[in-house]
């Protein structure tokens, strides 16, 4: 049944619970090492024929645009959340967001890999993962601007700093998932602290 209503469910629940499992799967294939991702994949991993798929998207880079633009959302909520519970002192604020980030990426490597090192391997993602660091490094000059003005971090020097900052973090990262660079998320956590800290003296 495509319309109306299926033991209890309405066929707008069902084609939104397919779409969830498919953005899972793709999460899921994506995100496996030395995985290659394709809609073949992603349904068989989903449970799903393809005509499901095209319910839910055009097409497979369609999927993964929605599945890199989910885990950056997240990265950008927890890491939010963790800033304002932990008050008003830049060191607290800085520790949290970033342990916040770190343990998004320790918990569930495959958000790393996509997010940072996966997406950059597909020319037409390339563009919205260099939105996207782009955006969290303003973000971040605007955060330091906000409470420490703008003669800290202000205006293109500012921007440059958070480019360094973002860019920089998602080097570590990479390197940390891709086993290159052995180290325990706290050391991440402390080293990006003091860097951070370190550029607004």
């Amino acid at each position: 049944m495509q319309s109306g209503t299926y033991r209890g469910v309405s066929a707008e629940d069902r084609a939104a619970e397919r779409r969830e499992r498919l953005l899972a799967a793709t999460l899921a294939v994506w995100g496996a090492p030395g995985g290659r991702v394709t809609m073949t994949r992603v349904c068989a991993e989903a449970g799903l024929s393809e005509r499901y798929f095209y319910e839910s998207f055009r097409n497979l880079d369609e999927a993964l645009l929605a599945v890199l633009d989910a885990i950056a959302s997240e990265i950008e909520s927890v890491g939010l959340a963790a800033a304002e519970a932990a008050g008003d002192e830049p060191e607290a604020r800085a520790r949290a967001s970033i342990a916040a980030f770190v343990a998004l990426v320790a918990d569930d490597p495959r958000k790393g890999r996509v997010a940072i090192i996966e997406s950059a391997g597909i020319a037409t993602l390339r563009p919205r993962r260099t939105a996207l660091l782009r955006h969290f490094a303003h973000r971040l000059t605007e955060e330091i601007e906000d409470r420490h003005g703008p003669e800290v971090w202000g205006g293109a020097s500012g921007e440059v700093a958070g480019l360094l900052f973002i860019g920089g973090t998602a080097e570590l990262v990479t390197a940390w998932l891709d086993g290159a660079l052995v180290v325990t998320p706290e050391q991440i956590v402390e080293t990006a602290t003091a860097m951070m800290l370190g550029a607004l003296r």
